[in-house]
C-alpha cells in the first residue's frame, strides 16, 4: 500500500506541474522570435526576416522616441505567413510597435509613399496616416534627406523596406541619405534586414560617378547581391557616406537565408512589381525605363513584356495596348498599339539580359527616338552601354567589358557579407 500510495502521490503532482506550467504558457504575453523552423530536405527551414525577430531589437527601442522608415512592406509575418502562402497573415510595423508601447513618433515614406500606391518618379507629399495618426514626412518630396528639424527630438531611426537588389531601385538611395542624416546628427539607426530576391548573382555595369543620381549613389554594378542590411554596412565602412561620415548601424538579420535562397516576396515591394517574374525580369527590362519603350507598364504584366509603336511590327507578332492604372497613372505609350514580346513565362534569370534591349533597338523603324539619352545613362550608370548598342556590339561582347569591374566589385562586397 505504502509503495502505491506513493507512485499516486508523484502522478498527481507531475499533473499538476503540467497543467500548471499551461496554464502560465496560456496566460503568457511575452513577445518572442517566431519558432524556428525544423529543416528537412524536402522542406528548407522557413526564412524568418529580421522584423519578425523582435526579441532581438525590442529592448533597443523601449523608452526612446522611435522615428520608422517604411512603406507597405514593413510587415512582421505571422509563423509560416512567409511561404508564399497566399492567404497572408500580418501587421504593420508601425501598428505592431505602437501596440507594444514603443514610442512611434514618426513615419518616414520612400518612393510610392508609405502605403506604396504613388507611381513611380510621382512626387509624394507630407501627411498624415490616417490609420495611427503619425506625421508622415515624405523623403521623396520637397527633399529626399530627412533635415535636422525631421529628425529633432528621436532617439533612434528604425529602417524597414524590402529591396530587389537594382540599383536604380531607389529604396537604397533612401537608406542611404537617411544613414548620412543619422550620421550628421548623432541619431543610431536600426535596419531590420530582408532578403534580397536578386540576391544570387552581381552583374551588369559598374555605376561611373559622373553619372550619380538618385538612380544610383555609389559605384556598385547594376545588380549586387547583397541584403538591404549587408549594403548598409558597405556604404558604412567604404566612405561612400558624404564626407566621410559613418551612422551608429545596427543590423538585425534574417534567419535561415542564404544567397542562394530563392525568396518569393509576400507582398509587391511597389506597384509596378506584381510577382516573381517581375522581380526576376526587373534588371533587365528596368533598363528600357531611359528610352522610349514601354516595359509594361500600364499592364497587369508590368516588367513582363516590352514594346512600342515604332518597333517593327514585321517581325514582333505580339502587341498590346497600355492603359492607366493604378501605379501607372501615365505609362509611355499610352492607348498606343504597342509591338513587341510577352516574357511573362520566360526562364529564371541568373544574369542581366541584353538580349531584349538590342533586339528592339535592331528592329526599331525609328533609331532617333529610341533612347532617352540623360535617363538611360542614369539607369545604366555608364553612356557606354548606349554607344556600344549603337556602334552593334553583341551581348557578350558587351558583357566582356563588365568583368574586371565585377571581380572589383565581388572583393569589396565579401567583406560585407552576412549571409553565406
Amino acid at each position: 500500500m505504502d509503495g502505491f500510495h506513493s507512485t499516486f502521490i508523484l502522478l498527481f503532482l507531475t499533473i499538476t506541474l503540467i497543467i500548471s506550467c499551461g496554464s502560465r504558457a496560456q496566460s503568457s504575453t511575452v513577445v518572442q522570435d517566431v519558432p524556428p523552423s525544423f529543416e528537412t530536405p524536402d522542406r528548407p527551414a522557413q526564412i524568418i526576416v529580421g522584423a519578425n525577430r523582435t526579441a532581438e531589437y525590442l529592448p533597443l527601442l523601449a523608452d526612446k522616441k522611435i522615428g520608422v522608415v517604411a512603406n507597405q512592406t514593413s510587415v512582421i509575418f505571422k509563423e509560416n505567413a512567409a511561404e508564399g502562402d497566399s492567404s497572408l497573415a500580418f501587421t504593420h510595423l508601425v501598428d505592431s510597435l505602437l501596440s507594444l508601447n514603443i514610442a512611434v513618433t514618426r513615419v518616414f515614406s520612400p518612393e510610392h509613399g508609405f502605403r506604396g500606391l504613388a507611381d513611380a518618379g510621382e512626387k509624394v507629399e507630407d501627411g498624415v496616416d490616417l490609420r495611427t495618426g503619425l506625421p508622415i514626412i515624405s523623403l521623396y518630396g520637397a527633399h529626399r534627406k530627412p533635415s535636422q528639424e525631421d529628425l529633432l527630438g528621436l532617439d533612434m531611426i528604425v529602417f524597414d523596406i524590402q529591396d530587389v537588389g537594382v540599383r536604380f531601385y531607389t529604396y537604397i538611395a533612401t537608406l542611404q541619405l537617411v544613414m548620412e542624416a543619422c550620421a550628421e546628427f548623432n541619431i543610431p539607426i536600426l535596419v531590420l534586414d530582408r532578403p534580397n530576391p536578386n540576391g544570387h548573382y552581381i552583374d551588369g555595369p559598374t555605376m561611373e560617378p559622373e553619372f550619380t543620381s538618385f538612380l544610383g549613389m555609389t559605384p556598385i554594378p547594376l545588380v549586387y547581391g547583397m541584403s538591404i542590411g549587408e549594403y548598409a554596412q558597405m556604404i558604412n565602412e567604404e566612405g561612400w557616406l558624404e564626407n566621410g561620415v559613418k551612422a551608429q548601424l545596427n543590423i538585425i538579420s534574417s534567419e535561415n537565408y542564404s544567397h542562394q535562397s530563392t525568396y518569393s516576396l509576400p507582398l509587391r515591394p511597389s506597384p509596378n512589381l506584381p510577382n516573381d517574374q517581375s522581380i526576376n525580369l526587373y534588371p533587365s527590362l528596368g533598363l528600357f525605363e531611359g528610352t522610349h519603350i514601354n516595359a509594361g507598364r500600364g499592364t497587369k504584366f508590368q516588367f513582363q513584356r516590352y514594346g512600342a509603336p515604332f518597333l517593327d511590327k514585321n517581325f514582333f507578332s505580339f502587341s498590346y495596348v497600355p492603359e492607366s492604372n493604378p501605379g501607372a497613372k501615365s505609362p509611355k505609350q499610352l492607348g498606343s498599339t504597342c509591338f513587341g514580346e510577352d516574357l511573362s513565362n520566360s526562364a529564371h534569370l541568373s544574369k542581366v539580359s541584353l538580349e531584349w534591349l538590342i533586339k528592339a533597338y535592331q528592329h526599331c523603324q525609328e533609331k532617333d527616338a529610341f533612347f532617352n539619352t540623360s535617363g538611360f545613362s542614369k539607369h545604366a550608370g555608364t553612356d557606354q552601354l548606349q554607344k556600344q548598342i549603337e556602334a552593334g556590339l553583341s551581348e557578350t561582347e558587351i558583357r566582356a567589358t563588365w568583368q574586371t569591374d565585377l571581380e572589383k566589385f565581388a572583393k569589396i562586397r565579401a567583406k560585407y557579407l552576412i549571409y553565406p
